[in-house]
């Protein structure tokens, strides 16, 4: 007896180990066809998420941060074309030591920080900077940085789509020594089309910035630590006499930050 129940044991195990196996039946042309599949044959659909391919670091960067400046521009009204051409230039597209062993995208310096700290040759030797646990804490006191210091309170006056306007405002009040500053962050995000990502946050309210060119044409300046009338009059081409008749001073006090409206010399 014993034997008879292992046997048949035995037999229903090899029985279910075997192929399944289905009937299918298809009519077609008033004829029947009994097509049998063998489900056991049938390999398993795997879905794998295909890896993006970069040309470029710059690329990699722009993808892994668009949504942190849009995010920073919809709270703080910087465009996030800025943002992200400041983070690329500044870090070497994350490349650089600050961002890639301190976190610190914008080369945001102590001050008054009390966090984590990491020293830096920069414009002198080891100097202090702030080092932070994850990048989106950098984008976040890079906001602040420009939102909190009286500056860069000229920089809010502008269209968020004139991003040659911000470009050139950040090296006016201070943000950078070198003068081609302007144009590096405006090739930046002419190459790359990063005012895109400026007008997917504004929607329906992105209107394309084109300043009109006409002769004489009134620009402003945001007076920096250092500037008086005359060094800004003498920039310009103009005298403090005419600065003060166009911006209605009474005396020749400024105040950093101070927006001042100039006049360049004549486009003829």
């Amino acid at each position: 007896m014993n034997r008879i129940l292992i046997f048949l044991c035995v037999g229903f195990l090899l029985f279910s180990c075997k192929s399944k196996k289905a009937i299918v039946t298809k009519k077609g042309n008033d004829t029947e066809r009994q097509i049998v599949i063998d489900r056991t044959d049938k390999q398993k659909e795997v879905i794998e998420e295909t890896p993006k391919v970069y040309t470029s670091n710059t690329e990699r960067y722009i993808d892994n941060y668009k949504e942190v400046a849009q995010n920073e521009m919809a709270l703080y009204g910087i465009p996030a074309s800025i943002t992200l051409a400041q983070g690329i230039l500044e870090s070497a597209s994350g490349s650089g030591r600050l961002s890639v062993e301190a976190n610190n995208h914008f080369g945001i310096k102590c001050h008054e920080w009390t966090g984590a700290k990491i020293y830096h040759d920069d414009d002198k030797k080891q100097e202090c900077f702030r080092k932070y646990k994850d990048a989106k804490y950098s984008f976040r006191d890079h906001s602040l940085f420009l939102t909190e210091r009286k500056r860069y309170s000229g920089l809010f006056l502008l269209k968020k789509e004139d991003y040659k306007g911000w470009a050139k405002g950040l090296k006016e009040a201070g943000y950078a020594t070198d003068r081609k500053y302007p144009q590096k962050l405006i090739d930046l995000i002419e190459r790359y089309n990063l005012h895109e990502y400026d007008k997917a946050v504004l929607g329906d309210s992105y209107t394309k910035y084109e300043p009109q060119v006409v002769e004489n044409e009134f620009v402003t300046y945001i007076v920096s630590k250092g500037d008086t009338l005359y060094s800004i009059s003498k920039r310009y081409n103009t005298t403090v006499k005419e600065l003060q008749n166009i911006n209605g001073l009474n005396d020749t006090a400024l105040s950093i930050g101070q927006v001042l409206v100039v006049k360049p010399v004549s486009n003829n």
